[in-house]
């Protein structure tokens, strides 16, 4: 299984982006997609996780009310929304799947239940 993620880039604060997440290969029915973003010096951390459906997300609270999470099963493909951007979003954002979907939902915060990660898009949010 492949990951590529794509759509970040440069904007102003209070601007939007959308990042898309397209996986390729043998994949699982059930599988959760996950984003999660890393910025200089900071761990992984989570930001949003969607079930296979796309029915029910899980959303990290510094970026719920801004940012959505959403999934198009036809393109195996992932989406993150960002809305309001500000600086402090400002990382390389990663997506993930967990194939086969093992996990439960509340555990897809974890960075550890993942099996596979795209390569990363910079988002740089200026002031």
């Amino acid at each position: 299984v492949q990951l590529q993620a794509s759509g970040g880039g440069l904007v102003q604060a209070g601007d939007s982006l959308r990042l898309s997440c397209a996986a390729s290969g043998r994949t699982f029915s059930g599988y959760r997609m996950g984003w999660f973003r890393q910025s200089p010096g900071k761990e992984r951390e989570f930001v949003a996780a969607v079930n296979s459906s796309g029915g029910r997300t899980y959303i990290t609270d510094s970026v719920k009310g801004r940012f959505t999470i959403s999934r198009d099963n036809a393109k195996k493909t992932s989406y993150l929304q960002m809305n309001s951007l500000k600086p402090e979003d400002t990382a390389v954002y990663y997506c993930a799947i967990d194939n086969p979907p093992l996990a439960i939902f509340s555990n897809l915060r974890s960075n550890t239940v993942y099996d596979y990660w795209g390569q990363g898009t910079q988002v740089t949010v200026s002031s």
